[in-house]
């Protein structure tokens, strides 16, 4: 579903508040029939789990059957894998903007969309920046807020979002503007830690526990005490780890691998992934208990297409980061027509993609096509200002982009099939897609 827009949007002057039209949901069929919920936030999740927000007992509703977003011109509703699928009128939906009333079909039960005279209060944070993120759009500013109000307490938090949106930016602004931003920042990232060593880097391990322990090992929890542990792609985590896991979220106590003595910790932890945990939780592939006690502040990052009012902040926070100052290719990149032509593109990378594009631009020429940003490496300009090692990878990147884009289109974007056929395995695939741009 596209969800931008050919134009940059123009912003409203800065309030705290922002006043989106309200839905109501009204069961007229099956188990729940009459239950009625009036969302008190932008995203409402329906389903039997009791962290949904419209919790339901029909059976034939999944955990996390669907969830709907709260937008300037309707709702978003989006099914998050659920067992038998969300429909309208019979039809089954993946994701849908709806703009009046509509019934939907979860299961057996028949849930009514109703646009009461209403408005949902969206508070706004004053700031343009939080950290290392910026934009002064509504969804950056809704977003301050949330992060705001999560830096003042130790709850856990899950950042979501879709890559290269800003999840790590988020997490660190998180532990700078809480109480222990005088205390360890640890960072652990779940997806690119072999699964049979990150029980060890999280928990740390005893002289002789396996072999090649050497020595004793300090891990994550530990390394944390005191602060922060930021723990990137938690959608990673394997079934294996994910019982282990959980116990050291609740007691906060860990038990380094060979040993059996347990370890205190105080630590804040704060969560990140680009998957969608909640149709994990519905396949079995995430626990829901563990889902449960990470998603204690759940937080979504806005993508890029979701903020093109922000692209000129963006490109300008960009070029002066990588020194361009007032060259030509920095001025036209910062051109209104470069700004709306930017606005065009969808940005699957998000905020990642875009500063890859406006560093090629300002490397090689003003204003770098969309289709041309990967360049075949045997037709791509040779800056001999970098070093070769910077050079080859800019080439690899350009030839894996080119690769994974014929191979997803020769397998229809499955990604199983594509990775079957490519000789890797699937989750080495969804960090390729990832690393280009594609996902």
């Amino acid at each position: 579903m596209a969800d931008y827009t050919s134009t940059v949007p123009v912003e409203q002057p800065a309030r705290d508040h922002a006043l989106v039209r309200r839905f109501r949901l009204r069961v007229v069929g099956g188990e729940d029939r009459k239950a009625v919920f009036t969302p008190a936030a932008e995203r409402t999740v329906i389903g039997t789990h009791a962290s949904a927000d419209f919790v339901l007992r029909d059976q034939t509703v999944s955990r996390f059957h669907c969830e709907l977003l709260l937008g300037d011109g309707g709702v978003r509703v989006r099914d998050l894998e659920s067992r038998n699928g969300t429909r309208i009128a019979g039809l089954a939906i993946a994701d849908a903007h709806l703009s009046g009333p509509a019934t939907l079909e979860l299961g057996h039960a028949r849930v009514k969309i109703e646009w009461p005279d209403d408005h949902l209060r969206v508070p706004l944070s004053s700031r343009d920046r939080f950290g290392g993120l910026s934009g002064t759009s509504r969804p950056m500013r809704a977003l301050y807020a949330l992060l705001e109000r999560a830096a003042q307490s130790d709850a856990t938090v899950l950042l979501q979002g879709e890559t290269g949106t800003g999840k790590d930016l988020a997490a660190h602004a998180l532990h700078d503007e809480s109480q222990r931003r005088d205390r360890p920042w640890v960072v652990i990232d779940c997806g690119a830690i072999a699964p049979a060593l990150l029980e060890s880097e999280l928990f740390g391990h005893e002289k002789g526990a396996f072999t090649g322990a050497t020595r004793a090992h300090v891990g994550a929890f530990e390394r944390a005490h005191g602060g922060t542990l930021f723990l990137d792609e938690i959608g990673e985590l394997s079934a294996e780890l994910q019982p282990k896991f959980l116990r050291a979220l609740e007691s906060r106590r860990i038990v380094r691998v060979g040993a059996t003595t347990p370890i205190d910790v105080d630590v804040r932890i704060v969560a990140a992934t680009h998957r969608g945990l909640r149709g994990d939780v519905n396949t079995g592939r995430f626990r829901a208990d563990l889902y449960y006690r990470l998603a204690v502040l759940p937080i979504d990052l806005p993508s890029l297409r979701q903020r093109l009012a922000d692209l000129p902040v963006l490109v300008d926070d960009i070029l002066r980061q990588l020194g361009a100052g007032r060259s030509p290719a920095a001025d036209h990149l910062r051109s209104a027509e470069s700004i709306a032509r930017l606005a065009d593109h969808p940005w699957p990378g998000n905020v990642r993609e875009l500063r890859n594009y406006v560093e090629r631009s300002v490397l090689f020429r003003a204003g770098a096509s969309f289709e041309d940003r990967f360049v075949p490496s045997d037709a791509a300009p040779v800056d001999t200002s970098v070093p070769l090692r910077e050079a080859r990878e800019r080439s690899v990147l350009a030839f894996e982009r080119r690769y994974l884009e014929a191979l997803m289109a020769a397998h229809q974007d499955n990604v199983a099939a594509a990775a079957r056929a490519a000789g890797i395995d699937r989750v080495h695939m969804h960090r390729l897609l990832a690393k280009v741009g594609l996902r």
